[in-house]
């Protein structure tokens, strides 16, 4: 596969100090990844990369590893680094890890939502249940679950967050195009936002937890078939 990504080499010398060259190439190989440009146990060639970036091959290795710390990347004997395959019970496994951050990160911003938050999450169910291309889906489902976790104030909590969420991004999307639709999500979100609120964190969590558990289970049963 030819590597192609969206930033343009001309653009690293005006990059100054940050980001860096590794940044930007990392970022772009992430999202690369994230839809799909590039499969399950693909190879990533380094001198591709580091040619179309006009740089050498230390920034590459910097972005790969980081990637690979990510678990988006891994590295094999005699192929270099591909994209690293998750099997059924990693994904079960990230699901979970993201059902626990997400609540708890829920919980803890609950008694402190303002309605502008209410209307910022209100403003993307609308959006989400009218857009019909499946890589905005993803997007607008990242920013609704994200914004109803900020007013907890925990920039650590919403990096792991953020970091579990791009590890399976690819397979959200997934799930999204096979379940038919965002019908089941955004009556879910609806309700996680009603009891948000009210005020209810233990309820907005239990609705979250079930809300993410049935996400992984409509993605396994659909893989399966």
């Amino acid at each position: 596969m030819e590597f192609k990504l969206p930033l343009s080499p001309a653009d690293l010398p005006s990059l100054g100090s940050a980001p860096t060259a590794s940044d930007i190439i990392a970022n772009h190989i992430r999202e690369a990844i994230i839809t799909g440009d590039f499969d399950e146990g693909e190879p990533i060639r380094q001198d591709d990369v580091a040619k179309l970036f006009d740089v050498s091959k230390i920034p590459v290795r910097e972005a790969l590893k980081r990637l690979e710390a990510e678990g988006l990347v891994e590295f094999q004997r005699n192929r270099g680094a591909v994209v690293k395959s998750i099997s059924e019970p990693e994904i079960a496994q990230i699901f979970e890890v993201r059902a626990m951050l997400e609540s708890s990160a829920l919980k803890l911003s609950v008694p402190l939502m303002t309605e502008a938050t209410f209307k910022r999450a209100e403003q993307y169910c609308d959006e989400f249940a009218q857009e019909t291309n499946v890589a905005r889906w993803a997007e607008l489902n990242w920013q609704f679950h994200s914004c109803l976790y900020e007013d907890a104030n925990r920039p650590f909590l919403m990096n792991l967050i953020r970091s579990v969420n791009d590890r399976i991004e690819r397979y959200l999307r997934i799930q999204l195009t096979l379940s038919g639709g965002t019908g089941v999500d955004d009556r879910e979100h609806r309700q996680i936002l009603a009891a948000c609120r009210k005020g209810d964190a233990d309820e907005a969590a239990e609705l979250l937890w079930q809300h993410i558990t049935k996400a992984c289970e409509s993605l396994l049963t659909n893989i399966r078939k």
